[in-house]
């Protein structure tokens, strides 16, 4: 059964996780019910009653701000914005991601700035429940004026048009695609008649930016921890010491991720058998060594990222905004999505370095020293064992270099020159998102071979190691001899997306 959460005045990361992964049913609180249609009727009288020009309310877009529009066409004005600004290409946005972009839509217009009809805040939660997800495409946006593009896909099907993904009857993990249209009919939907303001309410914003970071925050976090799991199967197989870990140490260089890592790591080895082995050099490398300084840098990005984004969620950020109690429609930036770009893409360097660090681990591991054999594997010569996996994950290191690349320090001018400095955060979301992805394979190849090289130490590791390995072998077999290893990765890869990480 599907949980209920009431939208209110504010909405946390771990709220939208839960959200998300519980399928809850969305519900408007009575209080942001009030707002949606006291802004909107402000917003009839204040058309009725004066000949003002007010931008995209009775004026045309971007460039074309000059041009007034009757107020017997505003109606037309704002279906022909949502219609004319689809024009997304490329590959399609994951129905995750579009799910959050919903939630994030419906957040920011109910906090009552919009001058939206209440009709078209629930039509969108009508949407989000019942998993009629639009198709949404990644390329088109500027981040600036907000992600126009994604946006009006998101907003196609409420005028009952573009395509939809629904659930399969048959098998409910599946989704079909559908016509809007033909979904509308069997849900009994009407289309929504869009009034002034409502098109460029829906498609001014940085929901689609947004939705993205908040994606790979949450992804984020997971595999942060991941990291130092996994790096700590590695350094128990490469027999490292851990005097790298006093919490001594760590107090007096107290970087709040540093200091988190190193706990975790000391928590993680906790009567560990291995530790008490011999350990034959007087330093280890610094890909075990300095995993505290490293993953614990990561750790205080997503920290400065996560507040950037909560801040987000909870902000208005479309063009013009009502403000009901000043009586005041302001046109304004906040749709530019700077905050988000530079943010993404600081986040994206954060998480390519666990994957940099992962490989330098990986690569000591096959090195055939401290004991291990060459590659991992009895009989090496005859058995390549695990080169070639170290080839793959490298060659993952390589491009995620390539994605950590800025796209906040580009700029493009468009609409005739009227919006002449844009983000470009919908680069950084979708460059993020690989990087995230990427992340997560040279992680997997690690724990392929930290698997396997621990099972050469003749001691047992701790008993929270001990049983992560465990659950692994269910998963993937040791390798006696040469086999089909890509086979071995997805299986990593798949183990640590779905391992619950909480009950270990």
């Amino acid at each position: 059964m599907n949980n209920s959460y009431e939208i209110g005045d504010e909405l946390s990361l771990s709220e939208i996780q839960s959200i998300i992964t519980s399928k809850s049913i969305l519900k408007l609180s009575k209080n942001l019910k009030n707002k949606i249609k006291d802004c909107r009727s402000y917003l009839d009288k204040e058309i009725a009653k004066t000949d003002n020009i007010i931008y995209g309310i009775n004026t045309g877009f971007g460039a074309l701000c000059n041009n007034t529009i009757s107020v017997d066409e505003l109606c037309e004005l704002q279906s022909n914005l949502v219609l004319s600004h689809a024009c997304g290409i490329g590959e399609e946005v994951p129905q995750d991601v579009v799910k959050i972009m919903l939630l994030l839509k419906v957040h920011s217009l109910a906090l009552g700035y919009s001058g939206v009809q209440l009709e078209t805040v629930e039509r969108l939660i009508d949407m989000f429940n019942s998993d009629v997800l639009p198709v949404v495409y990644q390329q088109g946006s500027l981040g600036a004026s907000g992600d126009l593009s994604p946006l009006a896909h998101l907003s196609l099907p409420l005028i009952g048009e573009g395509e939809v993904d629904v659930p399969d009857i048959c098998n409910k993990d599946d989704y079909k695609r559908r016509k809007s249209s033909t979904i509308m009919k069997e849900m009994d939907w009407q289309p929504i008649r869009l009034q002034s303001k409502e098109g460029l309410a829906l498609l001014n914003g940085t929901q689609f930016m947004s939705a993205y970071g908040v994606w790979c925050l949450l992804k984020a976090q997971r595999i942060s921890y991941l990291s130092d799991i996994i790096g700590s199967i590695s350094l128990e197989a490469f027999n490292c010491k851990s005097d790298f870990l006093d919490e001594l140490l760590h107090m007096i260089r107290p970087h709040m991720g540093q200091i988190e890592t190193a706990k975790n790591i000391r928590k993680i080895l906790h009567n560990s058998d291995i530790q008490k082995l011999n350990k034959e050099s007087v330093q280890d490398p610094y890909s075990f060594r300095c995993i505290p300084q490293v993953h614990g840098a990561t750790k205080d990005i997503i920290s400065h990222v996560k507040s950037i984004f909560t801040t987000e969620a909870n902000s208005v950020t479309d063009n013009p905004t009502i403000f009901l109690k000043q009586a005041k429609i302001i046109s304004g930036g906040n749709f530019h999505g700077q905050p988000l770009a530079m943010a993404m893409d600081y986040l994206a360097i954060g998480i390519s370095e666990l994957g940099s660090i992962s490989e330098r681990r990986t690569y000591q591991l096959i090195s055939g020293e401290r004991g291990l054999p060459s590659f991992l594997v009895l009989n090496p010569g005859l058995n390549s064992g695990m080169m070639i996996p170290q080839y793959t994950a490298a060659s993952i290191v390589s491009q995620n270099k390539q994605l950590c690349t800025p796209s906040s320090v580009d700029s493009i001018v468009s609409s005739n020159g009227q919006e002449d400095h844009v983000s470009m955060g919908a680069n950084s979301a979708t460059k993020l998102y690989k990087v995230i992805e990427n992340t997560e394979k040279i992680l997997a190849i690690e724990l392929l071979n930290a698997a396997q090289a621990i099972a050469f130490r003749n001691s047992k590791s701790s008993d929270f190691i001990e049983n992560i390995l465990n659950q692994y072998r269910l998963e993937v077999d040791f390798l006696d001899t040469d086999r089909l290893l890509y086979k071995d990765i997805k299986k990593s890869i798949n183990f640590l997306r779905k391992v619950n990480i909480d009950t270990i």
